[in-house]
């Protein structure tokens, strides 16, 4: 394989592309005895934001920060002229800790709005409603259950926590007759669970309605209309003596949410289809699998690949469309996220290209083989296309995970692709070993598989 440029450099730049740059925070200990209100953010040029790692909240993908909250953030950082930081919590108690030791100037997150919180916090800028709904699938010629009273005598799974605490009280509130189920296996996430009740494995399940709603947009066929409990209220939090930071927050709330930039970050997590459509490859009897196939023959070889796996891959990736673009931002036939794409010599305005975008992807593929070079090919390929969905942080997360758990961590099937879907649990993603944090790990796993899959029946009908 033949590089331009120093390969030392470029997977340091890789590194730090897919997130290697970004680090948990040490807790602090210390307490804050000066105010530091909008007038001194302003001065320091930089607002603090903490939050928690999240499919709303906060998420690396691909080695690019993305989340709703952290959009929000960002663009309200904007609006005071100042540069964002993100810091990440544990959980919503180290949040307000951080929060009161000064180490922080702004919680981004949906912390719940209580009583004894407002003691100590002013709650401003994005706030929410939030209440928790029955999960079930939308089927033709089958009238939902849109009526509590109807749970009974069904089966609906959920993890251990609030939900089930719900369902058992609401079980108890309608008499009994609803059958519990909890679902105590860590290989099974509460997303996980929403994604059964879409593919028909289990019947019911119970989630908050913002992540029903984004778990909506990978599956379209889900019915999250009957709520199941009350209105639970959240919003942003600053400390008491930050009124001026919080009647900013609360002006710019009021405006922004009628902005473009809001609009297209709700419609990026909420509203936006996350699966690329799929059509059968081009023509089996003549061979070819792609209008692109002389491209893929042409730079395959530069990293040892076979071009149907390549083919494979930017199938998976784009459906063969060299105009797509993913609701992340990722561009082209082998949708590499911009900044990647540019990392990798793309001139701006050119990722759409498809010689491009495959000589770039070829080109950063080899890069990342580079850190997985002591396993066989076999593994090897595994780790990069991961790599290459995930960004390769998350990668690194699930083999320490692996390795802490038992597990071979160089071995994907069975081992490390168990502990990447399982980074989307708290109970992982804050695991010590971890550094890249909260990921929707069953995406990549089901990426992995599916090329490989494809790759095997490309190899037997495609010469």
């Amino acid at each position: 394989m033949k590089h331009s440029v120093n390969i030392v450099a470029l997977v340091a730049l890789l590194l730090c592309l897919l997130g290697s740059c970004h680090r948990r925070q040490p807790t602090a200990t210390s307490s804050s005895t000066t105010v530091h209100d909008l007038p001194q953010i302003r001065h320091d040029s930089e607002l603090v934001v903490l939050t928690l790692y999240g499919s709303m909240s906060y998420f690396i993908y691909r080695g690019q920060d993305m989340g709703f909250q952290y959009e929000l953030a960002k663009q309200f950082a904007h609006s005071i002229g100042v540069r964002l930081r993100i810091k990440v919590a544990d959980n919503s108690r180290q949040l307000i800790q951080l929060l009161q030791e000064g180490k922080g100037d702004l919680i981004a997150y949906d912390l719940a709005i209580t009583r004894e919180r407002r003691d100590s916090l002013i709650f401003c800028g994005k706030s929410s409603v939030t209440h928790q709904v029955l999960v079930q699938r939308a089927q033709r010629g089958r009238e939902p259950i849109n009526n509590v009273t109807q749970l009974i005598g069904k089966d609906v799974y959920v993890k251990p926590g609030k939900h089930y605490e719900r369902l058992v009280n609401l079980n108890k509130e309608l008499g009994g007759g609803i059958r519990i189920h909890q679902v105590t296996t860590d290989s099974l996430t509460a997303e996980d669970l929403i994604g059964q009740v879409a593919q028909g494995a289990i019947p019911y399940t119970v989630a908050d309605n913002n992540l029903a709603q984004l778990n909506r947009t990978y599956y379209a066929n889900l019915n999250i209309d009957l709520a199941i409990s009350y209105d639970q209220r959240s919003s942003w939090a600053v400390r008491r003596d930050c009124p001026l930071l919080a009647e900013a927050a609360d002006s710019w709330q009021r405006q922004n949410t009628q902005s473009s930039a809001y609009r297209a970050s709700a419609k990026r997590y909420f509203e936006i289809g996350k699966q690329m459509p799929h059509t059968p490859i081009l023509s089996l009897q003549e061979g070819k699998i792609s209008h692109y196939d002389g491209l893929f023959k042409k730079y395959a070889p530069l990293i040892g690949w076979d071009w149907r796996l390549l083919a494979s891959l930017a199938y998976t990736e784009s459906n063969f469309d060299t105009t797509a673009v993913s609701w992340a931002g990722a561009l082209g036939l082998m949708q590499l996220m911009p900044g990647t794409a540019h990392a990798m010599g793309i001139p701006p305005g050119k990722e759409q290209n498809p010689e491009e975008s495959v000589r770039a992807a070829v080109k950063y593929i080899g890069i990342t083989m580079q850190s997985f070079k002591h396993l066989n090919t076999k593994e090897q390929i595994q780790f990069t296309l991961a790599a290459y969905n995930a960004g390769i942080g998350h990668v690194l997360d699930a083999r320490a995970l692996a390795r802490k758990y038992g597990k071979d961590p160089d071995v994907w099937e069975d081992n490390v692709e168990t502990f990447i879907i399982l980074k989307s649990e708290e109970k992982y993603f804050t695991d010590s070993v971890c550094r890249f944090g909260y990921f929707r790990g069953r995406e990549t796993y089901n990426f992995v598989r599916d090329i490989t899959r494809r790759y095997e029946v490309y190899k037997t009908k495609i010469k």
